[in-house]
């Protein structure tokens, strides 16, 4: 049925469904339904060194409109985050992630907020699923105070410990032994967490990620590293690379899966697969199958080295989005007036996002001598003047 009739039950609340953050308020009724769905993923999971999970995935009206929700909200951020770029509001480097939207939601969907997370530099919606807020984005990306960073991280060095985000990294591939390390961290402590240490395909060759892994596997730390393969490291294709572009079985002696990365619900069904087995055996590697649509970087028109064809051919077939939105009309759970609603809402969110980060203030000059170091262990910096400056952290 659809969303109009489903709202008239007593037995459902008037929200659509608990959104990315507290700060993603909704204005009109919606049905939060959790009767239980089951669907096929798209296309079938490869493994590597392990039997694969099923195709068949448990969901609810609720999550589904959720993944519309939150993709749309990523989606519509990144391109606001272009638009900022082009009128030289946000500065530096800006990486962006639209396309690559299923693997942040999905990877959310499977796991919990005390699992733990760490990336590269393309960050913004990795952010956003731990439970980040548009103005935070906004103002680091602008460098203003209210940004996650204090607005001296910029694009790429987002951070939200108190989720377990720890962080955009700006060197290639580097972000992988420090997740290695959280994953002996949460080993040591007994807490039944794992972490998702992501990269691209275009660090899949660095030699610190097979370091890493080895020690990874030889003390069975529960790490899981998944590799966001949209095909392309900066402008260079994944053949042009790599001998074997199969990542999922880079790992040798360490378990791999292969999921489709446009898959939302794919996405799902492989991290808390991926989550049951790094926690009894062991860390384990996801292969993301995704594609952006943006060049690598706000500094590559991003056509150079691929077709326009190929652009539109995937956005035609493969579109996370728009496949969340084919399965919430094939199920007759909103209208399609019902889903331009909600997209009209997030557009008025982000806007009202960004008119608010641009009141924010720049950062204090001072503030260029705190989150040095950590406050409390007798450690000091001196500034030009000579005036003794604590690092505090938040």
């Amino acid at each position: 049925m659809a969303l109009s009739k489903l709202s008239s039950s007593s037995s459902l609340s008037t929200n659509i469904l608990k959104p990315l953050t507290n700060s993603f308020l909704l204005h009109r009724p919606i049905s939060t339904d959790t009767t239980p769905l089951t669907i096929e993923t798209s296309v079938p999971f490869t493994s590597h060194q392990c039997e694969a999970p099923s195709r068949s995935v448990e969901t609810t009206p609720k999550e589904l409109l959720s993944f519309f929700r939150q993709m749309a909200t990523m989606r519509r951020m990144e391109i606001a985050a272009d638009s900022l770029y082009k009128a030289k509001l946000v500065r530096g480097f800006c990486h962006l992630y639209d396309g690559q939207e299923a693997v942040a939601i999905g990877m959310e969907a499977g796991i919990t907020k005390k699992d733990s997370i760490i990336t590269a530099y393309r960050d913004h919606c990795t952010f956003l699923g731990r439970g980040g807020t548009l103005l935070e984005v906004f103002s680091e990306l602008m460098g203003r105070k209210d940004g996650c960073s204090h607005g001296k991280g910029g694009s790429m060095h987002f951070y939200k410990k108190d989720s377990g985000f720890y962080g955009g990294h700006g060197i290639v591939g580097a972000q992988i032994p420090l997740g290695c390390g959280l994953a002996f961290a949460q080993k040591y402590s007994k807490d039944e967490t794992v972490t998702f240490a992501l990269y691209g395909d275009g660090a899949a060759n660095q030699g610190q990620l097979f370091e890493a892994l080895n020690i990874a596997a030889l003390w069975d730390l529960p790490a899981i590293l998944v590799c966001e393969n949209n095909h392309y490291g900066m402008g260079t294709a994944e053949w042009r690379a790599a001998k074997s572009p199969s990542y999922y079985k880079r790992g040798d002696y360490v378990p791999g899966l292969k999921v489709d990365g446009m898959d939302a619900l794919a996405v799902k069904q492989a991290c808390k697969f991926a989550k049951e087995h790094a926690l009894k055996n062991g860390p384990m590697i996801l292969e993301m199958d995704t594609y952006r649509y943006h060049g690598h970087s706000m500094s590559d028109p991003g056509s150079t080295y691929r077709t326009r064809d190929e652009i539109s051919g995937v956005r035609q077939e493969r579109d996370p989005i728009e496949r969340i939105r084919k399965l919430i009309l094939a199920h007759d759970l909103a209208t399609e007036k019902e889903l331009k609603d909600i997209e009209k809402e997030v557009r008025k969110e982000v806007d009202d996002a960004i008119a608010k980060a641009k009141e924010s203030p720049m950062p204090e000059p001072s503030e260029l001598f705190t989150n040095v170091y950590v406050k409390g262990y007798g450690v000091e910096v001196f500034g030009a003047d000579r005036k003794e400056v604590r690092g505090v952290l938040p």
